[in-house]
């Protein structure tokens, strides 16, 4: 085939045609790695024969391997979407399609020629990123989805050897920076000069904490390609699907690079309370790594952002070598890249009040416009006293738990947890009673150490309203009643000097 593109290793237009043919499909997807044929109850995709350095389908062989490793690793999340592969087999002169989960040796002898992966189709109108154009995600939809990643990443085996050193970070940084410089004019070239400086500028001095995360066991066999796009709402419960199958250099990565797919693809439409909504939710959830934090980690957001952005602009700056499509969104996400890589000074919030005052509520409203993107890390005392209790958040302590000492390990964990924050250089917005003249103290103190602005409001609510909000919870960190409520109201609250704000 005159003129294609270099990537484009084989002609694979007489199987394209035959699958029109055959499947009856009702619609044709063409991206840079596969064509996918929607049919009315089933998806098929045929990969590519394509090869870039970083994904290679350039033989028949490798493209069977890679449809069965598809089927594989995707369902782990997706087990509802993915059925199998099915082959396609060239008999006296013509192509003839396989049965799903049919070997790809014909009764004939005749071997396949290709295979496709076989899905349940599922409705487009439910992809996120189609549910973001139509501003139909919601602060709940990111909830689930952050408690649903983080168990993901929670069932992964850690993974200490392989593609996730420190020079393998420099290396694929460098390749980034290679691949948006080979797109050209497809892309914008003084802003992939300016992303060749400011990358590995972002990465050096983290170089240590690469290699702690690493040892931790933060890196694991991911999905890889997390963006909005590949998450679907089925049954009211976001799932992600196309999970990367052709690399493990690229899935086997840190659990916040995974995360940060679906943070860059928010953030960069605006998105951003709902991107700090998710970032917070993982947070809550994530189990611990006490020798490299995941706050800490938070040092790398920042790249791990642009990182996310480049990739997405020379990846769809080569869907328009295909496709002829329009390069300014490809454009739009180089400068995504290099906005993300832009210093904001971290601050420090603190919000206090009794139960049911609506500290949550504010810390949740406030923190997105807080510091760099996606915004501030919410830390509540709720969520750190299950961790501690070792529980899930939405199980009640048990009777006995709210002692004084216990509550002291809670305000020193928070206080902990939020200088490894502020000290990566992301902002903080402390979520707790803060019913002591002491603990407000310890969180001012902790401004001053770190060096950082700090803004104290509390909350003042009626002690009706207040009972009532907490009777109403469901599904909340938080275990107030409306009995806890009137015994708070009886505190010694000492001086406030906080900024008081009616609730």
């Amino acid at each position: 085939m005159s003129g294609r593109p270099s990537f484009v290793v084989e002609d694979q237009s007489e199987t394209v045609a035959f699958l029109e043919r055959e499947l009856g499909a009702e619609r044709r997807i063409d991206t840079h790695g596969a064509v996918v044929f929607l049919c009315r109850e089933h998806a098929y995709k045929l990969k590519r024969a394509v090869k870039f350095p970083y994904m290679d389908f350039s033989t028949a062989p490798r493209r069977a391997a890679m449809c069965a490793a598809e089927i594989d690793i995707n369902r782990r999340m997706a087990p509802e979407i993915y059925l199998g592969v099915r082959p396609v087999f060239r008999r006296r002169g013509h192509l003839v399609l396989g049965e799903i989960g049919e070997s790809g040796q014909s009764d004939s002898g005749d071997g396949a020629v290709d295979w496709l992966v076989a899905m349940r189709r599922f409705d487009e109108e439910g992809m996120l990123d189609r549910m973001a154009a139509r501003g139909a995600l919601t602060p709940a939809l990111m909830a689930q989805l952050g408690a649903r990643i983080a168990r993901f990443h929670e069932g992964l085996p850690a993974i200490t050897q392989g593609f996730c050193s420190p020079d393998d970070y420099r290396h694929s940084v460098a390749a980034d920076v290679r691949q948006m410089r080979e797109a050209g004019d497809r892309l914008d070239p003084p802003t992939s000069e300016a992303l060749a400086e400011a990358m590995p500028r972002s990465l050096e001095p983290y170089i240590d904490l690469v290699a702690r995360r690493v040892a931790a066991g933060a890196v694991r066999r991911c999905h890889g390609d997390l963006h909005l796009r590949n998450i679907v709402l089925l049954q009211g419960e976001p799932v992600p699907f196309d999970a990367i199958e052709f690399s493990d250099k690229i899935a086997n990565i840190d659990v916040l690079y995974d995360l940060a797919f679906a943070l860059m693809d928010l953030a960069r439409q605006g998105l951003h309370a709902l991107a700090n909504r998710l970032l917070n939710e993982w947070l809550w959830r994530i189990a611990e790594l006490p020798d490299a934090s995941h706050e800490e980690a938070l040092a790398l957001l920042p790249m791990f952002l642009a990182r996310r952005a480049s990739i997405r602009a020379y990846v769809d700056s080569a869907v328009t070598a295909v496709s002829g499509a329009d390069n300014a969104p490809a454009r739009a996400y180089q400068k995504a890249a290099l906005d993300f890589l832009q210093p904001v000074p971290p601050r420090l919030v603190a919000v206090g009040g009794l139960s049911g005052s609506g500290k949550t509520t504010l810390a949740l409203k406030l923190a997105p416009d807080i510091g760099r993107t996606p915004g501030a890390v919410v830390v509540r005392s709720d969520v750190e006293r299950k961790r501690l209790a070792g529980i899930g958040l939405e199980e009640r302590m048990p009777a006995g738990s709210y002692t004084p000492e216990a509550s002291a390990r809670v305000y020193d964990a928070i206080i902990a947890r939020a200088e490894r924050a502020l000290c990566a250089g992301h902002s903080v917005v402390l979520d707790a009673v803060f019913a002591r003249d002491s603990e407000r103290a310890a969180a001012e103190a902790l401004a001053e150490r770190v060096g950082v602005p700090f803004q104290g409001i509390w909350l003042d609510v009626p002690k009706d309203v207040a009972q009532e909000r907490v009777a109403a919870r469901r599904g909340d960190a938080s275990d107030a009643t409306p009995d806890v409520v009137a015994r708070q109201f009886g505190y010694d609250l000492g001086t406030i000097h906080w900024q008081r704000r009616k609730a």
